[in-house]
């Protein structure tokens, strides 16, 4: 009996308190000035759900809140779901936890300065009858061409390549949803109008 309880006592010890002890720990990022996080789990976690409660101030029709949510919301199920910060990279194949984090971060300073842009246009709005907002928090102009810069060098191979893993399926329902409302609104060709020639 008294056996028995010591092997339980010795499993139950290894489960809460070696296993953590004996993780992987990870030595270096391998990238200058970013230093390893030794909690980026629940670093993430914590910048994940301040991501997903700050972008319920921008409007729900807008692309950029859909995005955002969406893959905010995979990679905190990620997250929660994985103990491990390599089963972590490895799901999310969005790089090193450490640069998640500064993503993470640089996201939400973004939507912190847009909804500074926003609330503000809208206060002026209030006070000033003359003013019209609208969220249009990029302020770039209809006919802007951006100009792309490809740049073909090959990458070393001592340096990683993060490859983006497949998107969520969220991510594809709004397209999808915007091209059958177009081909349901389409008119039908009747039998006494004219088609066109081919």
């Amino acid at each position: 009996m008294r056996e028995r309880r010591t092997k339980k006592a010795e499993a139950m010890f290894l489960r809460r308190i070696a296993r953590p002890l004996m993780a992987k720990v990870k030595g270096t990022t391998g990238i200058v000035g970013l230093e390893v996080v030794p909690n980026a789990r629940e670093i993430l976690i914590s910048l994940y759900t301040q991501t997903l409660y700050e972008i319920t101030s921008v409007p729900e029709d807008e692309g950029y809140r859909k995005a955002v949510e969406s893959f905010t919301r995979h990679r905190l199920e990620v997250c929660k779901e994985e103990e491990d910060w390599e089963q972590i990279e490895k799901r999310l194949g969005c790089g090193q936890v450490e640069e998640l984090i500064e993503e993470a971060k640089d996201e939400l300073m973004l939507l912190s300065m847009l909804n500074e842009m926003y609330w503000g246009l809208n206060l002026r709005k209030r006070f000033t009858d003359k003013w019209d907002a609208e969220w249009d928090p990029w302020g770039v102009p209809e006919d802007y061409e951006c100009e792309v810069i490809e740049n073909d060098a090959l990458i070393p191979k001592h340096v990683p390549q993060h490859r983006p893993g497949p998107l969520p399926v969220e991510f594809y329902k709004t397209p999808e949803a915007i091209t059958r409302h177009l081909e349901k609104d389409k008119p039908a060709v009747t039998s006494s109008e004219s088609q066109p020639k081919e």
